[in-house]
């Protein structure tokens, strides 16, 4: 059996994937698992030893360039990888237009959510299988259960992302025990105060952790630079990828991060993780998984240095 998994963004919503990946594996050991997804997410399945190929699609920079000649020669060249392989079945995760589009471009048996269950009811035109799906379930277990229905066998357990990640060796890193502070997220209203990193960051030393923080663009650098000012023991990442940084997490003693992808795939890995929400609420979207996890927060709500600090005391002990 040859399968397709078209699940293309964002970070989070392909780290929340993974465990479907988990789930065909276990049910078809002898399967073909390819995965469809955006080229700046595409490190994220190769974590993954189920998934055989990736197929990456650019379709936010196609987007800026759909004048030119070179735009069209590569969605030619991705729509000609999607047709040769041969696929038994297609599952579009997203929900969207723009995944189900490039989900037709296989040319094999699609599947993906009811009008009722899309992100984009329209998206559901494109299917030849479409199923309902309760879209009170969290993000993981949606993704899971329309894989279970689409191919047909029996969802059980909790999710498994499937992924493992050794510790890196990076030169910078400090001879003590660290954790890694995600503070950077894509709306600033997701931002936890400067101030309570700080505190943490304090109260994390004075129990002989030292605070880890990297940072994606410029922004994000000059922030982590700021609060590692203010920390002592803390140390500013230079730039990372992201193996890199999954290595960075899988050596960590615990991560604390916002309302981001990083946040989940420390989750993924196991790693003792507690999750800050700001202005949104975690109950559909909030880190899941197997190991130690906590979402704190919500909308309107603000999570305490203290609370924060009582559930990684808990992890870490």
């Amino acid at each position: 059996m040859r399968i397709l998994i078209v699940k293309t963004s964002s970070l989070g919503d392909v780290i929340h994937n993974l465990p479907v990946v988990s789930d065909i594996r276990r049910q078809f050991p002898a399967a073909t698992v390819d995965w469809c997804v955006e080229e700046s997410f595409a490190a994220i399945p190769r974590l993954h030893p189920g998934v055989d190929r990736i197929i990456p699609v650019a379709i936010r920079r196609w987007r800026k360039k759909l004048f030119q000649s070179a735009t069209w020669r590569e969605i030619g060249a991705c729509r000609a990888a999607l047709r040769r392989g041969g696929y038994d079945k297609v599952i579009d995760t997203q929900g969207l237009v723009k995944s189900a589009i490039v989900a037709r471009w296989a040319k094999a048996p699609l599947a993906g959510y009811a009008a009722d269950a899309a992100r984009e009811p329209l998206a559901a035109r494109f299917y030849d299988e479409r199923f309902s799906v309760a879209t009170d379930l969290h993000a993981v277990v949606r993704n899971r259960q329309l894989a279970a229905v689409a191919l047909a066998y029996p969802l059980s357990g909790e999710p498994d992302y499937g992924i493992a990640v050794a510790g890196g060796a990076f030169d910078w890193l400090p001879a003590t025990p660290y954790v890694v502070f995600l503070t950077a997220t894509s709306r600033d209203d997701k931002l936890w105060p400067e101030d309570n990193w700080l505190a943490l960051g304090r109260q994390l030393y004075e129990l002989g952790y030292c605070a880890v923080l990297p940072g994606g663009n410029s922004v994000e650098r000059e922030r982590a630079n700021r609060l590692a000012a203010g920390i002592p023991g803390a140390v500013a990442a230079p730039p990372m990828s992201i193996p890199e940084l999954a290595s960075l997490l899988a050596g960590g003693r615990a991560a604390i991060g916002v309302d981001t992808g990083l946040t989940h795939l420390a989750v993924a890995l196991k790693i003792p993780t507690v999750a800050l929400y700001t202005a949104t609420d975690p109950g559909l979207t909030g880190v899941l998984g197997s190991g130690f996890f906590r979402n704190l927060g919500g909308k309107a709500q603000l999570p305490t240095a203290a609370a924060v600090l009582a559930e990684l005391q808990v992890a870490l002990a």
